[in-house]
C-alpha cells in the first residue's frame, strides 16, 4: 500500500422490523437468506441463530396486547437474554457477532491511507492516534467524517402495502448502496475537496442530497422507490439482497426517474452503466466494460443532445467461493487509488457495508448497522441536524475477510475523466497475472462463439486483456 502513491505519478497524494409484523408467525429468518440474489445471500449459522432469536422478540414488541401474552407465554431464557442485549444495543452487538471482532481507529501502520481516490501521508508519530491540525491523518478524519452516511431507520411510513416501517436487520445493502449513490452525487455536485462545513447555514446543494434518501416514497432516492424499482430483480421489503440485484435496481430507479423530467432536472444527472458478463448477468468470467455501451448510454440519457454526459459505473462481482481470492487482493486495494472510485459494497453474508479506503491488507468502511429514528430533511432549510449522516468513528476489518460478492462504484465527470478511468483499468487488469477484476473493450464482444469470445479480447482493441476465469461465479 505505501508504495501506491509511487507507483503512479498521475495520482496526488495529501499531507494532510427487522422482519416486519405483516409476516409475524409465518416468516422464518431461514427463509429470508434465500431470497432474491444467491450470491449475497449465503447466511451463516451466527446470522441465522440471531435471525430466529431476535424474530421472537420484535414479534413480542411489535404485536398488539393480545398477541404480546401469548408470545410472551412461549419466551424462555434464550429469549429475555436476548431481549436485554436488544435494549442496549442489538443491531451493533448482532453486528459484531457476524464481523468478528471489530476495530476502531486506524492501526500503527505509516503506510499511506487512500480514501475514495485520495492518498494521505501517515507520520511515524501519528500513527498511534494523534490528529494535529494539518498533519495526514487529520485530513483523512476529516474526509472520513465528511462521507455520507446511511443507516437502518425506524418509525417511517409504511412500505407499500405492507407494515414495514423500520429496514432494522435486513436493509443493509440497500442503505450501503444509497451512501455509494450519495457520494456520486456530493462529488458531482460539490467535487471531490468538498467537507462538511463547521458552520451553519450549510450549502445548497448538500442539504438538496440528504433530502432526496429521505425515508419516503416522495424522496428520489428512498428505500421504498429502490424496493419498487427492483421489483424485477427480486428486491422486497423484510429480505436480504445481494450486490448484483442493488446495482440493477439503481439502474432501474435511474430509468424511471429520468422518464418525463427534463435534462437539467435530473434527480440522478448521470448515465448508470452496470458493467456485467452480459444483458442478464448470467455469463461467468471478468465482466467486460465496452466503451460503445458506455458511449451509447451517455448519448440515450441526454436525450441526443449530447455525445456525452457524467456516468456512475456499477461493477457487481462474485471473485471466489466462500472468501476473496488472494489473487483479487491487490486489484480491490488499487481500486480506491483511482479518482474516479466510489468504494466498494460488500461485508458479510447478510451483513452489507460500505468500504470507502485502504491502508495495507485492512479497509475502512462505513456501517449502515445502527438504528436511528427517521430523518426527512427539506430541502431548503439549511440549519438542519445532519448529524445522523456523518460518522466519525472509524471502523476498519482486513479486505480479505469480506464476502467475495460485492460490487464497484465509479463516478466520471466527462468524457476525459472516462478515458483516464479506463487507461487505469486497463493497465491495472494488465498487471493481475490473469486474474483481472474486469476488462475493458472498444467495442461489445461476441456472444455467438461460445466461452472463448465472452472472455476474449475484440481485434483492435488496446484495452482488452485475457483473464483466466480463475474462481469466477456467474453474476
Amino acid at each position: 500500500m505505501k508504495g501506491f502513491c509511487e507507483k503512479d505519478g498521475d495520482l496526488k497524494c495529501s499531507s494532510k422490523t427487522i422482519v416486519d409484523t405483516t409476516s409475524r408467525s409465518t416468516e422464518s429468518s431461514s427463509s429470508e437468506p434465500e431470497a432474491r440474489d444467491s450470491k449475497f445471500c449465503k447466511s451463516s449459522l451466527w446470522s441465522g441463530l440471531f435471525a430466529s432469536a431476535f424474530s421472537v422478540f420484535e414479534t413480542y414488541s411489535e404485536s398488539s396486547a393480545g398477541e404480546k401474552k401469548l408470545v410472551h407465554s412461549k419466551t424462555n431464557g434464550w429469549t429475555a437474554a436476548v431481549k436485554r442485549v436488544v435494549a442496549v444495543g442489538s443491531m451493533r452487538k448482532l453486528h459484531d457477532c457476524v464481523w468478528g471482532p471489530g476495530k476502531t481507529g486506524i492501526s500503527s501502520s505509516t503506510s499511506d491511507i487512500w480514501l475514495l481516490g485520495v492518498c494521505y501521508k501517515i507520520l511515524s508519530d501519528e500513527s498511534y492516534g494523534d490528529a494535529d491540525a494539518g498533519t495526514g491523518l487529520h485530513a483523512f478524519k476529516q474526509d472520513f467524517s465528511s462521507r455520507l452516511l446511511m443507516t437502518y431507520r425506524k418509525g417511517f411510513d409504511a412500505i407499500g402495502d405492507t407494515n414495514f416501517t423500520s429496514d432494522v436487520r435486513w436493509g443493509c445493502m440497500l442503505r450501503s448502496s444509497q451512501m455509494l449513490v450519495a457520494q456520486a452525487l456530493l462529488f458531482h455536485q460539490l467535487g471531490r475537496s468538498w467537507r462538511k462545513p463547521l458552520q451553519k447555514p450549510y450549502d445548497q446543494q448538500y442539504i438538496k442530497i440528504l433530502h432526496q434518501f429521505g425515508d419516503s416514497k416522495s424522496m428520489a432516492f428512498s428505500i421504498h422507490n429502490l424496493l419498487q424499482a427492483g421489483k424485477a430483480y427480486g428486491l422486497a421489503a423484510g429480505s436480504w439482497v445481494g450486490p448484483y440485484a442493488m446495482c440493477r435496481s439503481w439502474e432501474a430507479l435511474s430509468r424511471c426517474k429520468r422518464e418525463g423530467a427534463e435534462l437539467d432536472q435530473q434527480s440522478l444527472p448521470m448515465a448508470v452503466y452496470v458493467v456485467s458478463g452480459d444483458g442478464d448477468g448470467e455469463r461467468g468470467g471478468a465482466p467486460v466494460l465496452c466503451i460503445e455501451d458506455a458511449s451509447k448510454l451517455c448519448f440515450e440519457f441526454s436525450r441526443g443532445q449530447f455525445d456525452w454526459m457524467p456516468i456512475l459505473l456499477l461493477v457487481p462481482l462474485v471473485l471466489g467461493l466462500d472468501k476473496v481470492n488472494p489473487r483479487y487482493i491487490p486489484s480491490l486495494q488499487a481500486t480506491f487509488t483511482f479518482p474516479q472510485s466510489l468504494g466498494i459494497l460488500g461485508g458479510k453474508p447478510g451483513a452489507s457495508t460500505y468500504i470507502v479506503g485502504v491502508q495495507d491488507e485492512n479497509v475502512f468502511y462505513l456501517d449502515p448497522h445502527d438504528v436511528q429514528s427517521v430523518v426527512n430533511l427539506s430541502r431548503d432549510d439549511l440549519e438542519a441536524d445532519t448529524s445522523s449522516y456523518h460518522c466519525d468513528t472509524i471502523r476498519y476489518i482486513p479486505l480479505g475477510s469480506i464476502d467475495p460478492s460485492l460490487a464497484i462504484g465509479f463516478y466520471c465527470r466527462d468524457k476525459d475523466d472516462f478515458d483516464n478511468f479506463c487507461l487505469r483499468a486497463s493497465k491495472l487488469a494488465s498487471e493481475s497475472n490473469g486474474a483481472p477484476l474486469f476488462t475493458v473493450s472498444q467495442k461489445q464482444v461476441s456472444h455467438s462463439d461460445g466461452l472463448a469470445d465472452t472472455v476474449g479480447v475484440q481485434e483492435d482493441d488496446s484495452f482488452d486483456v485475457m483473464p483466466d476465469g480463475d474462481d469466477w461465479q456467474l453474476l
